[in-house]
C-alpha cells in the first residue's frame, strides 16, 4: 500500500498498514452502529404509528403527533 508522506509516494510501514487496517475496522464499526440505531429509530416510529392506528388515529392525527 502507498502513502503521500509531505509530497513523497512510498510504500507504508508494516506499523502504518496495521494502523490503517484498525482505522477502517473502526470506521466500519462505527456505521454499523449508527445504521443499526437508525433502524432501531424506524422501528420505533413505525410501531408508535401501528398503535396510534390501532386507537381509531386517522393519518392526518399521526401525522400531527408524530410529525
Amino acid at each position: 500500500m502507498k502513502i503521500n508522506d509531505n509530497g513523497i509516494n512510498r510504500e507504508m510501514t508494516d506499523t502504518e498498514i496495521a494502523e490503517y487496517q484498525a482505522f477502517l475496522a473502526t470506521e466500519e464499526q462505527k456505521q454499523i452502529v449508527a445504521d443499526e440505531i437508525a433502524q432501531t429509530k424506524l422501528l420505533a416510529e413505525a410501531s408508535a404509528r401501528a398503535k396510534l392506528k390501532a386507537l381509531g388515529l386517522t393519518d392526518d392525527e399521526i401525522a400531527a403527533l408524530v410529525g
